[in-house]
């Protein structure tokens, strides 16, 4: 099969052929048609993950596509089946897993990070059971790829973690795919929003996606702006970036008793990163953390998705093909954001 892989971390990545997986007992092989382009596969490709992934890799975490190869005592699927995943996969049979939690099972497996991902033609899933899950009629394979890390990260931080209410303020920091889909999925809730970003074409995707507040955040005070813009501070902040920067900038625009959802991930800092710990105490913030989905949650979300109160779809920018993909990958932390690039590993 075609598949983009890398050799060392942060070095050329490229499209090849190679062997093509077969389906592990309890697993299947799918066929894919989409798979998002994602902030998380730029931290695969720089190592940031080194402890789980083995060289050579594969990336790729958010996928929709049909089953090709079904294992042995896999009893829910069958060949032909159009499938998704969370990037997080449950082992099904931990405490965690029993519970519907299977996003912080610790047996986890991660497609583009614990073995190879889906920026390929196929792609093998683990305990398919439990974690395997069927696309509705109606919804194509981009949108239901693109549900697979951010936009199903998004609906738990807002709708599961931060419970967002009608009528509260909801400020996303960050107005890439993840940051896009909290505001749609907020201003559905009834919240109003307002977005932070550096790029003012991220900013107007943000307006398209409902937000009714923007903040170019370029030499500005975010917190101060934000503060000011939301009459005392937002009741919801979501850090839709990871950095010092941007989580320090989500904390200080709540206002006091408020929540923060931290969805994006940091790059290894020596010490750790910093985050205004005072301010959360003396305000007494909640600090949320928010890692993928279980599938026992997808039902909720793709039922409205399939209504379209919901449109994920709306978030999608372009479709590429192996090549563009592949020269992608290294420019995902620095190159401007405005919506959803889908690899469909069918085309050139």
């Amino acid at each position: 099969m075609r598949a983009i892989v890398f050799d060392r971390f942060r070095g050329p990545i490229d499209v090849r052929e190679v062997s093509a997986p077969q389906a592990p007992d309890g697993g299947v092989v799918v066929r894919v048609h989409a798979t998002g382009l994602c902030l998380s596969d730029w931290h695969a490709w720089s190592g940031h993950d080194s402890d789980i992934t083995e060289l050579p890799h594969v990336p790729g975490h958010e996928l929709a596509g049909t089953i090709d190869q079904v294992g042995a005592g896999v009893t829910r699927w069958q060949v032909g089946d159009r499938v998704t995943v969370p990037f997080v996969s449950g082992c099904g049979t931990c405490e965690w897993c029993r519970g519907g939690q299977a996003q912080v099972c610790p047996d986890q497996t991660q497609p583009g990070f614990t073995h190879w991902g889906s920026y390929a033609e196929l792609v093998v899933l683990h305990a398919a059971d439990a974690n395997v899950v069927a696309i509705p009629d109606g919804v194509s394979f981009e949108t239901a790829a693109s549900l697979g890390c951010r936009f199903a990260t998004a609906y738990r931080a807002v709708a599961g973690r931060a419970r967002v209410e009608a009528g509260e303020w909801v400020a996303v920091v960050g107005a890439g795919g993840v940051g896009l889909s909290a505001i749609m999925i907020a201003v559905a809730r009834g919240a109003h929003v307002v977005a932070v970003d550096r790029s003012p074409v991220a900013l107007e995707a943000a307006r398209r996606a409902g937000a009714e507040r923007t903040v170019l955040a370029d030499g500005l005070d975010v917190p101060a702006v934000v503060q000011q813009l939301t009459d005392g501070g937002a009741h919801v902040a979501v850090d839709a970036v990871g950095s010092e920067q941007t989580c320090a900038d989500a904390i200080g625009s709540l206002r006091r008793s408020g929540r923060h959802v931290q969805v994006g991930l940091f790059a290894p800092v020596d010490g750790g990163p910093r985050v205004p710990m005072g301010r959360v105490i003396a305000w007494e913030l909640d600090v949320l953390g928010s890692h993928g989905m279980a599938a026992a949650d997808y039902p909720e979300m793709l039922a409205l998705v399939a209504s379209g109160a919901l449109r994920p779809q709306d978030l999608l920018d372009r479709v590429v093909g192996m090549t563009e993909a592949a020269a992608l990958v290294p420019t995902m932390d620095s190159a401007p954001r405005a919506g959803m690039v889908v690899l469909d590993p069918r085309l050139p």
